[in-house]
């Protein structure tokens, strides 16, 4: 019983943390679209499509569970990008949900064969609600636990599935092996509150930095590379950084990272990917991603177990898109998904 108390206190204090916090991946260089709307299309194929997922802290009570699916084309007759996004996040044994569909657009502009600088912007339709039948309230607990089928005489939030447009837009920047950029989410500050009181989504900010480092200067398409990044978000009063590295040689990628902040703790993060088939003369590509978060602050990995997450990212050509030189529009232009 006093068990059951303890983890139901732990999910209310961490749901009013979380209440005001995105979640953010560790494997945020295969979350191009989540991270950046500028992002989008940075590629060199026609279409692309991301799958991730993050099963955050396993081993407590109501795990928190995000999802993520993307969709982007790469046209460059428009000069960028188009792509739709779709998020999905599940707390408290699913409780709490939000679900949340945009649309996105990236002008890019290409400057020398390894100079890029993309804009992007993204609007879409967030909903928000609660699932009031899996909450459990005082008066459905004895000293054994749960009362089976006790009803709550508890009352349901006034507006307990909210739906509202959200906003945001971002800028990356490619200069050689340099790579940075930022990005700006919930630009309009949406009213997310269930009671009717007015509560403000605040802005997420989040800037990146990586520099690829090609370990034979003379072999670059066979060459391992070493690249250095370093993520940091802010969120209202909530602040995090991520900052490793990741080792690519040939089809195998692996990443080191330390991972922290102030509210939910540090942590060491392993990432490996394997990209399953090369591109040949730009055919298709899939890319599969997997990355464990140990928790390294009091928290305690023994009570967390960590977090897990998975990538799986599909790439095509499915135009034949040739200038007068015969060569392919932008294979020549370093874009972000060479630093990874």
């Amino acid at each position: 019983m006093k068990k059951l108390l303890g983890y139901i206190f732990f999910l209310l204090t961490l749901s009013q943390r979380l209440s005001a916090q995105d979640h953010i991946y560790s494997q945020f260089y295969n979350a191009p679209q989540y991270l950046n709307p500028a992002l989008t299309g940075q590629f060199d194929g026609d279409f692309r499509v991301n799958l991730n997922y993050r099963n955050q802290w396993t081993n407590i009570a109501g795990p928190l569970n995000y999802y993520s699916v993307a969709a982007d084309l790469n046209v460059p007759q428009f000069g960028g990008g188009f792509g739709l996004l779709a998020t999905k996040s599940s707390e408290g044994t699913a409780y709490l949900k939000k679900t949340n569909f945009s649309a996105i657009y990236a002008y890019s502009v290409d400057f020398g064969n390894n100079g890029n600088i993309s804009f992007g912007i993204e609007g879409g339709l967030t909903n928000r609600k609660i699932d009031f039948e899996k909450l459990v309230f005082y008066d459905q607990l004895d000293d054994s636990g749960i009362i089976t089928g006790g009803v709550t005489s508890a009352s349901p939030p006034e507006f307990n599935n909210k739906y509202f447009f959200d906003s945001s837009a971002g800028l990356n920047l490619i200069i050689g092996d340099l790579m940075l950029g930022g990005a700006v989410h919930h630009l309009n500050k949406p009213n997310e509150s269930f009671t009717g009181t007015k509560s403000q989504l605040p802005m997420r900010l989040n800037g990146y930095l990586s520099y690829k480092i090609i370990l034979d200067p003379f072999d670059d398409e066979n060459s391992p590379s070493i690249t250095p990044s370093v993520l940091f978000y802010t969120q209202a009063k909530l602040q995090s950084i991520s900052a490793g590295f990741q080792i690519k040689k040939s089809s195998v990628n692996l990443g080191l990272w330390y991972r922290g902040d102030k509210n939910q703790g540090d942590a060491l993060v392993l990432s490996l990917i394997f990209d399953l088939f090369g591109r040949r003369d730009y055919d298709s590509k899939i890319r599969l991603g997997f990355s464990h978060d140990a928790t390294s602050s009091k928290l305690g990995y023994g009570n967390t177990a960590g977090t897990t997450e998975g990538a799986l990212i599909y790439e095509t050509t499915l135009f034949d898109n040739y200038n007068y030189n015969g060569n392919r529009f932008n294979s020549d232009t370093r874009k972000c998904y060479d630093f990874y």
